[in-house]
This record gives C-alpha cells, structure tokens and sequence, in this order.
C-alpha cells in the first residue's frame, strides 16, 4: 500500500448514476473525497446504466465503472444490447464486469433466462481479463455451479448475503466477499458473525448506495462517504483499528480492480 492511499477508504459498490444523485451527484462525489474516499466504484446494473457509468467514470478522475446486466435485465437485454456492452467495456476506467448473477429472491426475470445472461458476461470477462462483481440472491447453488464452469476466475460476491457455507464455499474457490452497511442493522446478527469469521486479507467494503443506508440513517439515501461508519463497524467485528481496517480493505481493492 502506497503512503497516498493511507488511512482512505474505497467504496467498491455503489451506483452514483441513479436519480437520487441527480440534484447534487458532484456534491456527494466531493463529500466522499473531503472524507478520504479514495475511489468510488460505479456499478451497472443495465445497458442504459452502464453507459452513464463509463460517463461518469470519464468526468470523475476516483471515479471508475463497472458494465454489466443485472438479472432483474434477463428478460429485456437483447442480442444488440449484449452486443453493445462488449464495446463498453474496452473503455480505459471500466475496471470490472457486472453487476451480474443470479436472483431467485425477487424474480423480475425469470430464472431460465438469468442463466444465459450470466453466462454471457462471465465470458466477457474472461475475455478481456477483468474481474466480475456478482449478485447473489437465493440462488447459491447455481451461481456458484456456474461459476465453476469458468475457473479460474476473479470475483468479488457483493452485498454478501448467504450462509456460512455459502461464504466457507466462495472462499475456498478464491473469491471475494464484499459486505455493506446492512451489517449495522440490529437485526443483522447473522452477517456480523460471517464479518467475523472472513479473513480480512479477502474483504472488500461498499456501500451500494443510494441503497441500504447504515442504522441512525435508515429511511434516507445512502452515499459514498458513509462508507466510513461500515468501516468502523467492520473494526469492531474484527477487533482491531479502522486505520487497519482501511489499509487492508483498500489494499484489497486496489490489487483486485487494478486502480491507479
């Protein structure tokens, strides 16, 4: 770890180009930097979102995209879209593909078209050597059988939300776990034990704002520089300090996603 990026923090998930920000999108991205956010990860989660990632990645020097559908998109992604975010992501600050996954919880697309959505992206990055962000949701059993179909491969589970076997499973095959702010809510005993028991040497941290906003903030939206009180709250888990936390966490991302 550089002596620049001591004692900062990264957000590896979040999604700036969503309409909460449009009255003050620059606000919070220099709000986020005056609180030692070093970069923010911008996250597609469709075509349409994914353009305005790579725009917003060109406009903000800390600001890097990821590109990519996210099944709720199965449904509706068509061969041209598909065909359109392959030329996305050569553009210089897409450091990732997604997000992407699998999602038996809400089921906004049904799941026999997720599948090849999934699969569709997971050769993109293979292709172009880049790492995928993924969205797991009730469906452990087939994102992780999929998954193994394409090893080797570089991926960071976002938003952990499974069991203790689900996690035990990810990391064995080498993947990383990214937690957020939901780990702060009263009921989320559950996730604070897996926090616990993840080496830190794997752990990313997100806020995957506007969304899941810590506790105290609930009902309101989510930003970048909150990024922070996770980062506390990790180092309380993890019985240690939250510069260790930051230097560990950041180094993680910074290796993982290639930032420069």
């Amino acid at each position: 770890m550089t002596a620049e990026y001591k004692g900062k923090l990264v957000d590896t998930h979040c999604h700036l180009d969503f309409p909460d920000f449009d009255s003050d999108r620059e606000d919070v991205i220099l709000r986020a930097r005056e609180n030692s956010i070093a970069f923010i990860l911008n996250i597609g989660s469709s075509l349409e979102n994914s353009f305005r990632c790579v725009a917003l990645a060109k406009q903000y020097e800390m600001v890097y995209a990821s590109v990519g559908c996210h099944p709720h998109e199965a449904d509706r992604i068509t061969p041209q879209g598909m065909s359109q975010l392959k030329e996305l992501v050569k553009n210089e600050k897409v450091i990732a593909v997604g997000e992407t996954g699998l999602d038996y919880f809400k089921n906004y697309s049904r799941p026999e078209n997720q599948e090849p959505l999934f699969r569709a992206q997971l050769e993109i990055a293979r292709e172009h050597d880049l790492p995928v962000v993924v969205h797991c949701r009730q469906a452990q059993k087939d994102v992780m059988r999929i998954m193994h179909e394409y090893m080797p491969l570089k991926a960071v589970i976002h938003c952990f939300s499974g069991d203790e076997d689900f996690l035990r499973e990810c990391l064995e095959s080498g993947f990383y776990i990214s937690y957020t702010c939901n780990i702060t809510y009263k009921k989320a005993e559950d996730l604070r034990r897996l926090v616990g028991i993840t080496p830190l040497n794997r752990l990313m941290l997100e806020t995957d704002a506007p969304f899941l906003s810590p506790e105290g903030f609930r009902g309101r939206r989510n930003e970048p520089f909150q990024i922070k009180l996770l980062a506390a709250e990790v180092s309380r888990l993890k019985k240690t300090n939250e510069e260790e936390i930051a230097e560990v966490t950041t180094a993680n991302a910074v290796a993982f996603f290639k930032l420069t």
